[in-house]
């Protein structure tokens, strides 16, 4: 029997009652539902030894015990069969058969009546036979600590309290589900929430490559999805390298970077996200190492970030080893604000290998995202990338739009006063150092990862 075709049926054994389609308010009881099953009876002393022999003929269905009382022998176990297999005593195989005469088993083939209930159907199931036929069912969430964090459709909307409750039943250590009921807002990047079942403390606490973050989700911005990205980012950097975090959120490339012994500067406008920032620091002990500002982007840019370049980048700056790194994550609108790198600094350049290399993340809904998203920052910047950036591709946000991470070296003729910006001879930056998906400069285009 084709495989797709044993799910179909397996699908119909084992799905809800029909009766529960349109159910708007949960009542498990009413997914109780009994089912025929063939059943092969055994000695209990012999079960283990015979179901490993047995793994094709044997149910296949998780929550459902392959092996059970016989309630008329207690002496016996019944060994619950596939239905779609298992027919008659002519259905097993002449191994299988050859097992059962050396054991002394007969194969005569009984049924038993089965009783599924709620706590037997996978949360897929339950929400397939709920929901209008035909429609999306969408089971995914985000995991925020104790959080199920879901963005349901409009067709989805008159059962969220089912769905949110669903997700708590089937899914251990989920107390809460909440939904998204407007986007991001691109101030604070938080956005508005309607808790659809359980507990309502947003209070949460998640671990993310081995580093403790504890925030109130419902006023910051986290997401599960960007921990390899996270990941990626801190990879790049080396002990002593500096990290400008320009919109930090609760901490997620700040902490990281601070224990690799990075010197950090982090900032977030949003005052919640500042409190949690200073409470990570600390709760992951890296409060010594990070220095941390509550201030518009811009201001961020313009000031401490602009105070410490000065330094990093000033006369004695042949003498530095390390690199200077600006994290910009806000996806939104952070190639709006690298026009804050134009002429910000003064003095005599330094020199090209120490110029600060951004990382600066974008969407772009374009059929090309890699070439959109560099074409957006030279608009900004008013100059070419074309021969020292690279384009990263972080994930896939929703059909057709792209999230994206665009890194390159400041070039000196943008970030400082009253050089002159010759785009035909002026000194380009040298490849970026340790990108490994960078192409050399030579090559003269973006990347797409």
């Amino acid at each position: 029997m084709p495989e797709i075709e044993t799910s179909r049926r397996d699908s119909e054994l084992f799905s809800p009652p029909s009766d529960v389609r349109g159910m708007t308010k949960l009542d498990r009881t009413a997914f109780r539902k009994t089912v025929t099953i063939p059943v092969l009876k055994v000695r209990k002393e012999i079960v283990n030894k015979l179901i490993r022999s047995l793994k094709r003929a044997a149910l296949q269905r998780p929550g459902i015990k392959r092996v059970i009382e016989d309630p008329e022998d207690e002496e016996s176990r019944l060994i619950m069969l596939d239905p779609y297999k298992m027919f008659t005593n002519d259905s097993f195989e002449k191994a299988e058969l050859s097992i059962l005469k050396q054991l002394n088993v007969s194969p005569q083939i009984s049924k038993y009546n089965l009783e599924l209930t709620y706590e037997n159907f996978k949360s897929e199931e339950i929400l397939r036979a709920v929901l209008p036929e035909g429609q999306d069912v969408t089971s995914g969430f985000s995991r925020v600590g104790h959080i199920a964090h879901l963005n349901l459709r409009d067709h989805q909307l008159p059962f969220k309290h089912l769905i949110g409750q669903v997700m708590i039943d089937k899914n251990p250590g989920i107390t809460s589900a909440v939904n998204k009921i407007n986007s991001i807002d691109s101030t604070y990047r938080n956005f508005q929430m309607e808790v659809l079942s359980g507990e309502e403390n947003m209070m949460t606490k998640v671990r993310e490559n081995n580093y403790t973050y504890e925030f109130d989700f419902s006023k910051v911005y986290w997401n599960p999805r960007l921990s390899t990205e996270h990941s990626r980012i801190t990879e790049l950097l080396k002990p002593g390298d500096v990290l400008f975090d320009v919109f930090a959120g609760v901490g997620p490339f700040a902490i990281p970077a601070a224990k690799k012994n990075c010197t950090v500067f982090a900032n977030d406008l949003n005052p919640e996200s500042y409190k949690w920032l200073l409470h990570n620091c600390k709760l992951n002990k890296v409060d010594k190492k990070v220095k941390v500002f509550n201030l518009d982007g811009r201001d961020f840019l313009q000031g401490p970030l602009r105070e410490e370049l000065m330094q990093q980048l000033g006369p004695l700056s042949k003498e530095r080893k390390h690199s200077v790194h600006i994290v910009m994550n806000l996806p939104a609108k952070a190639i709006e604000f690298l026009s804050a790198f134009k002429s910000l600094l003064h003095g005599q350049p330094c020199a090209s290998e120490l110029l600060p290399t951004v990382h600066c993340y974008s969407f772009s809904k374009d059929a090309n995202p890699a070439k959109d998203v560099q074409q957006q920052a030279e608009a900004v910047l008013g100059i070419s990338l074309d021969v020292c950036s690279s384009v990263h591709l972080v994930r896939n946000v929703a059909p057709n739009k792209e999230m994206l991470c665009i890194t390159f070296q400041i070039p000196a003729a943008i970030l400082y006063k009253n050089q002159t910006l010759n785009l035909e001879n002026h000194e380009d930056p040298p490849p970026l150092k340790r990108q490994r998906t960078d192409k050399a400069c030579s090559e003269e285009k973006t990347t797409v990862v």
